[in-house]
């Protein structure tokens, strides 16, 4: 009996919750080891199938470079890292694509349809809604920095995946982009994540990785900060207190509050239901980043 209560006040308390997100966007970057476990994943959509079953419109973006990786070593292709992003040439450029289209977009697509929601893929191969330009980079000389076909989003077709949203279809996005000439681009998946939150308006944005959020001190595990503003985080920036693996997504949470989001999280995937404690819950488990 007291489990059952105990169950009860959770319902009870996700109401609340669940009434003040109905009919909104949340944005749901997936990123990290998350990708990596086939049952892991299959435990993340079900939270998000859930959030969609009780009116909340998920949209998802997903990474994939541990994938990427390990087809790169399977082809015989060796990866260059260039100012901490992976070089692509057109031979890289091909099993980029395949690795996150044709692999992780697929079966994650699948996986949701099999969970009772209809999933469509957005990505190169079918209808895109990213668009992009080469990325340039200089070096502290001025010179130039060639990184191949690495892109910069220029523009979201915001319109598709608010459609596919109020039709109850899960939009989830491989962050490939075309460029205006037709060709295909490889875009930081982070960073794709915080410009879609901002572009369709979502009312959140959660980051789902394999760190449990921020941290006072990196090497204690006990001092996660529960909730932060955007100007603290430019402190811990600047102290050196966020590091390189924490700064991508830190910098897409800013973009999407930036952009007119009102909340940004980020939380450790491999926490059972980690994504609907967050958004359901008064404590939440990962940290919150506030304008």
């Amino acid at each position: 009996m007291e489990q059952a209560i105990v169950k009860a006040a959770a319902l009870v308390e996700a109401m609340e919750y669940i009434r003040l997100f109905r009919g909104k966007i949340v944005l749901v970057k997936l990123g990290g080891s998350v990708l990596d476990d086939a049952e892991l994943q299959k435990k993340l959509l079900t939270d998000v199938v859930f959030m969609a079953t009780v009116g909340i419109h998920p949209v998802i973006v997903h990474g994939g470079g541990k994938a990427i990786t390990r087809a790169m070593e399977s082809s015989g292709l060796e990866t260059q890292w260039v100012e901490g992003r992976r070089y692509t040439d057109e031979r890289a450029m091909a099993v980029v694509e395949h690795t996150l289209v044709n692999q992780i977009n697929k079966t994650m697509c699948e996986m949701i349809s099999e969970l009772g929601v209809e999933a469509m893929g957005l990505h190169s191969l079918s209808s895109c809604v990213l668009f992009a330009e080469p990325l340039r980079l200089t070096d502290k000389a001025g010179r130039k920095i060639d990184l191949g076909q690495v892109g910069q989003v220029q523009s979201i077709n915001a319109s598709l995946i608010k459609k596919l949203c109020a039709s109850g279809i899960i939009p989830v996005i491989a962050p490939v982009a075309i460029d205006k000439s037709g060709g295909k681009l490889n875009v930081n998946a982070d960073t794709v994540a915080g410009k879609v939150a901002a572009a369709v308006g979502a009312e959140k944005f959660v980051s789902v990785s394999d760190t449990h959020g921020i941290r006072g001190d990196v090497n204690d595990p006990d001092s996660r900060i529960s909730s932060i503003t955007e100007e603290e985080i430019r402190k811990f920036i600047a102290s050196g207190v966020i590091g390189s693996g924490m700064l991508p997504k830190v910098e897409a949470c800013i973009a999407a509050l930036d952009g007119g989001v009102r909340k940004a999280h980020i939380i450790d995937g491999r926490i059972p239901h980690s994504l609907l404690l967050e958004i359901y819950t008064e404590a939440g488990i990962g940290t919150q980043i506030i304008k």
